[in-house]
């Protein structure tokens, strides 16, 4: 053994060139697929994490415009729900169906102020489920609760961001505090979490409170609620077909028209994002392995050659009395010390690249005006994926150093000693 790894670095030695060019195939090779990858997860963590805080496993319906004219009435007609929808949503047709329904009214923009600090936000009047439908994280305080809807309370619920506006410090400093929300005080009962990519200026109260204030009529703005009872995309679909229908009917709105009614359900929201990962995620690696094609061609190409220059001393070995597995083996293992050697420091690099993309690009953030968008989180490869993808690449350059090896091995003693 210690003899054949003598004549293999003896050979690599002598050839400076042919394995410098051989050895940068192979270590590109492997280090495009790490980036690649590093990149792809960090460009999904990113997606999920900003969308995570949108995205729940509830349904939530919408009026919008209508598309299509229908029963007498024009096309681009506003829908607004109303408490003949919610009364639908929650009677006996959906018992066991539908649960935990909650409403919420239209928004009113509102400034909030305090001691002469002041900060704008969205003022809604919501049940206590809009938190965990919404996905809301507090940070200090609760949220609100049924007895505050009961006695309609003036008690409000702001954002990280906006405690910091009205008065810098810990959030759990705002909780207690009247503040004034126009000519009215409310009473700060707890703070939601914000950080700097997200947009949430909500200012949710009370939903009776809203209602008794603001809005007496009987239009909302939305309906969530949780499904029980229903799995699998297809029985989602159908839900959504017949809930839908009828809130359409109850609307006069066509049949199939679908911005009339804006249904968006978690459950599905889901499904598609993860299919979209996994699209992408799948074409990273197909890229990645393509790139890895081109080493393992360039170590086929160099063992080729390599047999051809050396035919004349492997005829000497065969003449002198070695056998053809000798040569077999001499040929595979020189070509899998290249792929391994240069595959573990195209690995090595690719890790390093993670790691500059996590601490270069992973630290910055794109302003979309309205949010601020980190461009890759954790753009990382986890070691076992890049050991794996290695040893792949260790075996492909073997395989490619078998044909190679194969031929040495046939060559006959008398035809190789005559090869110049």
């Amino acid at each position: 053994m210690r003899e054949l790894l003598h004549e293999i670095l003896s050979s690599l030695r002598n050839n400076k060139l042919r394995t410098a060019l051989t050895g940068f195939a192979v270590s590109w090779g492997i280090f495009l697929l790490i980036a690649l990858l590093g990149a792809g997860n960090g460009l999904m963590n990113s997606f999920m994490g900003n969308m995570e805080d949108y995205i729940s496993q509830s349904v939530t319906v919408e009026g919008w415009r209508t598309s299509k004219p229908y029963a007498g009435y024009k096309e681009g007609r506003r829908i607004q729900l109303d408490a003949k929808d919610v009364n639908y949503t929650q009677g006996s047709e959906w018992k066991g169906v539908i649960e935990n329904v909650s409403t919420t009214t239209p928004s009113t923009s509102a400034t909030l102020s305090l001691l002469g600090n002041t900060v704008d936000g969205w003022l809604v009047g919501v049940m206590p489920d809009y938190q965990e439908q919404e996905k809301l994280k507090l940070a200090a305080g609760r949220f609100i609760n049924p007895e505050d809807v009961l006695q309609k309370r003036k008690v409000v619920v702001i954002s990280t961001a906006q405690a910091k506006e009205l008065r810098p410090g810990e959030a759990e400093d705002m909780v207690g505090t009247w503040i004034s929300i126009g000519q009215i005080s409310y009473r700060v009962v707890g703070v939601y979490h914000t950080d700097e990519r997200s947009f949430r200026r909500s200012v949710p109260i009370p939903y009776s409170t809203y209602k008794g204030i603001y809005d007496s009529s009987d239009k909302i703005e939305g309906i969530s609620f949780n499904l029980r009872g229903i799995q699998g995309l297809q029985e989602h679909k159908a839900f959504e077909e017949n809930y839908g229908g009828a809130i359409r009917r109850m609307h006069s709105i066509a049949p199939d028209d679908q911005r009339g009614i804006w249904i968006r359900n978690g459950y599905t929201d889901n499904l598609q994002m993860n299919k979209a990962g996994r699209m992408i995620r799948t074409a990273l690696w197909i890229l990645g392995l393509l790139t890895l094609v081109s080493g393992i061609v360039g170590v086929s190409n160099i063992m080729l050659i390599t047999v051809k220059e050396r035919t004349h001393e492997f005829g000497i070995r065969k003449a002198i009395g070695a056998k053809p597995r000798n040569i077999l083996s001499l040929i595979i293992a020189e070509s899998v010390v290249i792929t391994s050697l240069f595959g573990y420091v195209g690995m090595f690099l690719g890790m390093v690249a993670c790691q500059v993309m996590d601490k270069t690009i992973g630290q910055s953030a794109v302003d979309l005006g309205m949010e601020k968008i980190q461009m890759l989180v954790n753009p990382s490869v986890g070691i076992d994926v890049a050991v794996e993808a290695t040893l792949v690449l260790i075996l492909a350059g073997t395989l490619a150093g078998i044909i190679p090896a194969w031929k040495a091995a046939r060559v006959k003693p008398i035809e190789a000693l005559r090869a110049e």
